[in-house]
This record gives C-alpha cells, sequence and structure tokens, in this order.
C-alpha cells in the first residue's frame, strides 16, 4: 500500500497513524508543491511545466525560500513517475490518496488524477469532506487539514477508503484542464471538489488590512494574516504579495526587500 498526502506536516502524523494499525502498513509519498496557487495552463506539457517553474522562481527571489527550485527538492513528475513504476511493476500495489477539505489538498488531487488514470480500481480516495473527529482534548471537530487529526482517529478515518470511480476518473481531469484554460492563479475551494479560480491579487485587499499606521515587520504581518484570515496561503505567496504591494505604493517599506524578517512595512501617510 502506498499511502499519499499533500502536506509535509501530514507525513509524520500518517506513520505514528500506521504504527497503530498494521492494516494501514506502507509507504507514505508526499506531493510537494502547491497547486492551489501559480499557472497551471498546459501543466502536463513541457511548455506549461517550464512555465510554472519560472513563476515558482520568480515567486522565491530574494526571499527566504530563494533557489529552492533550482535544488529540484520538489520535482512532483519524479515523484509521480516513481509511483507509476511502482504500480506498474506490482498489480497487487494500491494507492490511498488522503485529502482534507482545503484548496491545497483538492487542487493536488486533481492533478494528480491525469498520471494514475491506468490503474482505476486500485487508486483509493480517503477525503474527509465535513466530517467530524475527536482532537486530543476529545472535543469534536471539523479538521480542514490532516495534521491536525490525532493519529488514532486516523483509524476511523481508514473506513472512508473508496475506489475513485471510472466516472470520477472522466469528470475530474475534465474539470482540472478547463481551470487550467481560465490561465488565473489562485484557486478556491468552494465545498466539496468544486474549485473557484481568481487573480493573483485575491489575497492582497485583506493582506493590506494586517498592516497599520505603525511600522511591522512582514513576518508579523504574514503571521496575523495566516493566523486570523479566513481564506490563507502559503507564506513564500503571500511575502511575493507584499513586496508587490510595496514596488505599487500601496505600502510603504524600510529595509532590504529580501527575507521577511529584513523589512518593515506600513500603511502609507494619510
Amino acid at each position: 500500500m502506498i499511502h499519499l498526502v499533500f502536506n509535509e506536516p501530514d507525513i509524520e502524523v500518517l506513520k505514528q497513524a500506521i504504527a497503530l494499525d498494521e492494516s494501514l502498513q506502507g509507504e507514505v509519498v508526499l506531493i510537494r508543491d502547491d497547486y492551489a496557487v501559480g499557472p497551471i495552463q498546459d501543466i502536463y506539457k513541457g511548455e506549461g511545466r517550464e512555465i510554472r517553474q519560472n513563476w515558482w522562481k520568480e515567486v522565491l527571489a530574494g526571499g527566504d525560500y530563494e533557489g529552492k527550485v533550482a535544488t529540484g527538492e520538489v520535482d512532483d513528475y519524479k515523484t509521480v513517475a516513481e509511483l507509476v513504476g511502482s504500480l506498474r511493476r506490482n498489480t497487487e500495489e494500491l494507492v490511498w490518496i488522503w485529502a482534507a477539505q482545503n484548496k491545497h489538498d483538492v487542487s493536488g488531487y486533481y492533478w494528480l488524477l491525469h498520471f494514475v488514470k491506468e490503474f482505476q480500481g486500485r487508486i483509493f480516495i480517503l477525503y474527509l469532506n465535513n466530517l467530524p473527529f475527536l482532537n486530543e482534548k476529545g472535543q469534536l471537530f471539523y479538521p480542514t487539514w490532516l495534521s491536525t487529526i490525532p493519529p488514532k482517529e486516523f483509524l476511523k478515518a481508514k473506513k472512508l477508503a473508496r475506489p475513485i470511480t471510472l466516472s470520477e476518473f472522466e469528470v475530474d481531469p475534465d474539470e482540472w484542464l478547463k481551470l487550467a484554460s481560465e490561465n488565473k492563479g489562485v484557486r478556491i475551494l468552494e465545498g466539496g471538489k468544486k474549485l473557484s479560480q481568481f487573480t493573483y491579487d485575491y489575497y492582497d485587499k485583506d493582506l493590506v488590512k494586517f498592516a497599520s499606521a505603525d511600522w511591522q515587520k512582514a513576518s508579523k504581518v504574514i503571521h496575523q494574516f495566516l493566523s486570523k484570515n479566513k481564506q490563507t496561503t502559503g507564506d513564500a505567496y503571500l511575502l511575493w504579495r507584499l513586496k508587490y504591494l510595496v514596488t505599487t505604493g500601496q505600502l510603504l517599506a524600510q529595509g532590504e526587500l529580501k527575507n521577511m524578517k529584513d523589512f518593515e512595512i506600513k500603511l502609507p501617510d494619510q
């Protein structure tokens, strides 16, 4: 069995769950890219992949994660090639795709289907959509991220595993290609598996709300946004947008526009 997740924090909690239940034994594989942001047009073609890679280079340039693209650390195409190879070599192998109700997981799920359609019947989905779990204090909650679910609660979640249907393998990739054709940069989950798309400035208005008339570290503004805003995204993306807001005069900055702790921002003087 191969377990597939879309967020690095999910790996450890799922491994802890596997240790509690022998029937879950298997490798945990991570899809690293965040397909909820960035260009996805022609994403299965060389040109589209190159456009996306260059976009990430632009986003990460001069920031905390600069150079990440060049290291090859994020290479989902290599990961999925190894996954497909394993499935072809071992016809008994199964894949369990774990996804919580968030745009990151759902976008990753859509991206992945293109590569595993030939294995229909062996690809299972565990989509924790509006399902209640108990937290460490025994309180009921509805997780939006797998990593927030206690390991022992995963043992209940395994009962939700079901094969991805032939119909889903036909309809869902078409939905993803439709989104790709719109050529927009931000995907938001409306509910279920329904994604809507917006332009790259989608988070800008809310991001500005966490700036004030006083100087604050960019890192503090990003942290406030991530902890309080209804819709969030990765800190690298937010840093990129903060720098854009500075260059367009919507925010003022002092210090070098590099890492999020290197400069301060504030609202323009009224």
